[in-house]
């Protein structure tokens, strides 16, 4: 058979790299970075090349799974959903539609066929208890968009490609290539900032990737990023009034709100020097264009509404917002930001979780409760649980507490490709098809882009009859669960992926079709962003918000007393190799040198008496773990960086390699009881530990 060549985009994280594979049968003989993609240029990362891994993997799973005591059986689908029909009935005819809790994992907005059809699903469930990574992740860039913009979904991102100043706060996008910033090639975005003289200032606890490329970086404590940006908005607002918009409003107000923030206060709580302070306000208000990004540092954090809160008003009241090298909303073919009635909010606080009384945003509950809401007996206990492409035992806080959880429900049923962590508890495993085997349009990502373009990839390798897609796994459970007539259901069999992306591209703003886009493989370049206020503002009176009630709530509650300087602050850390806890079985991306390490600065592991390449270990109130030591100086003094997603050292799981290569939870580190007040995040960045040897 030929040689043929295959074009794709990556699916493995944001950044939407265009992929040019040489195959011949089923065998992958290459995968490079496709030159001719106009939004990736031809850069890659590693990550793309294991996509041959993740299909040729032998520890996926491929046919629905039964457990059986302590064995798994393989069963056909019929059993397989007669079964999961069976066992979520019984617990809700028993206890209740709110007695089955459901969790989607980060994987779902990575897939096509996930993001069109599991809300058939979740809708057809019934249940106010439900769950996702977004309260373990991005959260608070929903809460500012949603209570400023009026649509929680309407995400403005950084021009990168236009900027002459880019101010970035607890973000790593040269590992993550971007998040809540879809940029393929970030590496080459940031030098080409440099060559037309424009500057990057990173400020993150740690000495990152991205932080060794900018121009300056500022080490920060961390959890203190709401006081640094307030003195920054402080400043900008007393030396650097600007007339703003007049579909802006609440602005008369700011100057009163931030007036505590001065660069002199918040130098001792932060641990950047005031004259610091001053200088990179003086330098982004005289920016010929500039724009504050952050991201996972500043939202998994305590104050991580707040942080995105102060990003949005530091570039609107210099100019920055919706307008070219500043923070855009994208325009994309498929225009999700439009799904809901224009003038209408986001659900907010329509019911609340049963133990804590926490409240729901947007259909769902803060993924922090889910354990309480398991172990906690009374009516509304979570008795069932349907995981759908998730491992929340390892990427949600305290996650031994959940682990024992799970083992105690009635029924539960995962979506996932691999015996993992939190599917080891399911009664049943649903695999769908995966990675090369699926259709691919990035519906959340090109919401997300720095530039504008479309790009639809086609399936490079077929299923066999015996295999399902994840959108025909949510279509038969979502027909099982609700009620449809046969004449509906005859009409909802031709609805596919691809019809329904053809009809959103039909809607769209521009003259495509997915007709089109299977004529140019390569993807078709739509433009650099485009001012988009005051069209799309999506707030009852058509203003965008400048101070929302609920984070001016949140602000004057801040006290502005001195971290405690006894103990270690924990981070996290992002890999280039790595995404979440679902790379992990592939030995081209886990080998080479230990990644799950426990980061120290010298000079803390010499009082410790610690030294490098030692086990030590990591505990506080919450738990322990034990982990090999790694002194850098690139990480701040008074901190420790464990990086997010490993821990596969539990019995009972499938994935060989992962386990080869186990590593540490470091939420067994964190606490579910500690959230961002204003939002419901998970807050997971800047607990307090102590370190001994072992």
């Amino acid at each position: 058979m030929a040689e043929q060549t295959h074009y794709r985009t990556c699916n493995l994280c944001e950044a939407m790299c265009g992929l040019e594979i040489k195959y011949e049968g089923t065998e992958i003989k290459s995968i490079k970075g496709d030159e001719k993609d106009p939004f990736s240029k031809g850069f890659i990362c590693p990550k793309a090349v294991a996509l041959q891994d993740i299909y040729h993997d032998p520890d996926r799973l491929k046919l629905p799974q039964k457990r059986v005591g302590d064995q798994w059986e393989t069963i056909s689908w019929k059993q397989a959903y007669d079964e999961v029909e069976q066992g979520i009935k019984a617990v809700q005819q028993k206890y209740g539609d709110d007695a089955v809790g459901i969790y989607s994992g980060n994987p779902n907005v990575h897939n096509l066929g996930s993001m069109l059809f599991s809300s058939r699903l979740l809708k057809a469930v019934r249940t106010r208890n439900r769950f996702s990574a977004t309260s373990v992740d991005q959260l608070p860039h929903h809460f500012a968009s949603q209570w400023m913009l009026g649509n929680s979904i309407q995400l403005p991102v950084p021009d990168i490609d236009r900027t002459h100043y880019f101010l970035v706060f607890g973000a790593n996008p040269v590992a993550s290539n971007g998040s809540i910033m879809s940029a393929a090639g970030m590496p080459r975005r940031i030098k080409d900032l440099q060559e037309r003289g424009g500057k990057m200032v990173v400020v993150d606890p740690r000495r990152s990737e991205t932080a060794q490329r900018a121009d300056e970086h500022f080490f920060i404590r961390p959890g203190t990023d709401v006081y640094l940006l307030g003195a920054v908005l402080n400043h900008l607002i007393i030396n650097h009034p600007q007339d703003l918009p007049e579909y802006y409003k609440g602005h008369e107000e700011l100057r009163e709100l931030f007036a505590a923030f001065t660069a002199d206060k918040v130098a001792s709580i932060t641990g950047v020097a005031a004259e610091e302070i001053t200088r990179i306000a003086e330098e982004f208000a005289n920016a010929e264009s500039a724009v504050c990004y952050g991201r996972m540092g500043v939202s998994v954090q305590e104050h991580g509404a707040l942080c995105q809160w102060i990003v949005y008003l530091i570039n609107m009241v210099t100019g920055n917002f919706d307008s070219s090298g500043g923070m855009m909303c994208s325009n994309p073919a498929i225009d999700v930001v439009h799904t809901k009635p224009e003038g209408t909010m986001y659900s907010y606080n329509r019911w609340k979780s049963r133990v804590r009384g926490l409240p729901e945003f947007g259909n769902e509950l803060p993924a922090a409760v889910m354990a309480e809401e398991m172990l906690n007996e009374g009516d509304g206990q979570i008795k069932a649980f349907i995981c759908n492409a998730g491992n929340p035992v390892l990427s949600t806080p305290n996650g031994d507490k959940l682990d024992k959880a799970l083992s105690g429900l009635e029924f539960m049923v995962s979506i996932d490709i691999y015996l993992n962590e939190t599917s080891r508890h399911a009664n049943i495993i649903l695999p769908p098809a995966t990675g090369l085997e699926t259709p691919h349009y990035d519906l959340v990502f090109h919401n997300l882009a720095v530039h504008n373009h479309a790009k639809f990839s086609p399936a490079l390798f077929p299923i066999g009859p015996d295999r399902k897609y994840d959108w025909q796994i949510y279509k038969e459970l979502g027909e099982r669960f609700s009620k449809m007539s046969a004449v509906k259901k005859l009409a909802d069999k031709l609805v596919t992926p691809e019809v329904v992306v053809d009809q959103g591209l039909k809607r769209g703003p521009y003259d495509i079709r997915l007709k089109d886009l299977r004529k140019n493989p390569h993807g078709v370049d739509l433009g650099p962003l485009q001012p988009v206020l005051p069209k799309q503002i999506f707030t009852q009176d058509k203003k965008v918000d400048m101070t929302p009630q609920v984070m001016v709530d949140g602000l004057k509650a801040l006290s502005f007393d001195a971290p405690p300087g006894d103990k270690l602050q924990l981070i996290g850390r992002r890999h280039l190799r790595s995404n979440n806890t679902w790379m992990h079985n592939s030995e081209r991306l886990v080998k080479g040198p230990k990644r799950c390490t426990a980061m120290l600065n010298p000079d803390d592991a010499e009082k410790l008496g610690i030294i490098d390449g030692e086990l030590i270990d990591v505990h506080n109130e919450h738990g322990k773990v034990q982990i090999e030591a790694e002194l850098t100086p690139a990480l701040m003094p008074g901190v420790i960086s464990i990086p997010h997603g490993w821990g596969h050292n539990k019995d009972g799981i499938g994935w060989a390699t992962a386990q080869a290569h186990a590593g540490v939870s470091v939420n067994d580190l964190t606490s579910d009881q500690e959230l961002d007040a204003v939002s419901g995040n998970a807050a997971v960045n800047g607990v307090y530990v102590e370190v001994s040897k072992v």
